[in-house]
């Protein structure tokens, strides 16, 4: 098992900057990946970002230039830096680890940018 648990969300105005965490713990051994997903009000839930356990990331298009993920493996945390945040990525931020064909969930992080 894995446990996510994330951090670091809140109200921003656009042109603002947010950085979430999540910090994973359990069984983390053998995660292949970790990354973002978000979850606007009335949408399905998609995907932000990934990093890979070699360091390799990638981004939604919207995103790129503009949101940075990375990781610190000493504390088994993942970090999701947004800049330039605009209303449309108004949302709740999830963490997720991919662990040998499975996926963990933490509870979520609101981000909410106002215009």
């Amino acid at each position: 098992q894995v446990q996510l648990v994330e951090s670091g969300g809140g109200l921003v105005q656009a042109g603002g900057s947010l950085r979430l965490s999540c910090a994973a713990s359990g069984s983390i051994f053998s995660i292949n990946a970790l990354g973002w997903y978000r979850q606007a009000p009335g949408k399905q839930r998609e995907w932000v970002a990934t990093i890979t356990n070699n360091g390799g990331t990638n981004y939604k298009d919207s995103v790129k230039g503009r949101f940075t993920i990375s990781r610190d493996n000493a504390k088994s945390t993942v970090y999701l830096q947004m800049n330039s945040l605009k209303p449309e990525d108004t949302a709740v931020y999830f963490c997720n680890a991919d662990k040998e064909c499975r996926q963990y969930w933490g509870q979520g992080t609101q981000v909410t940018v106002s215009s």
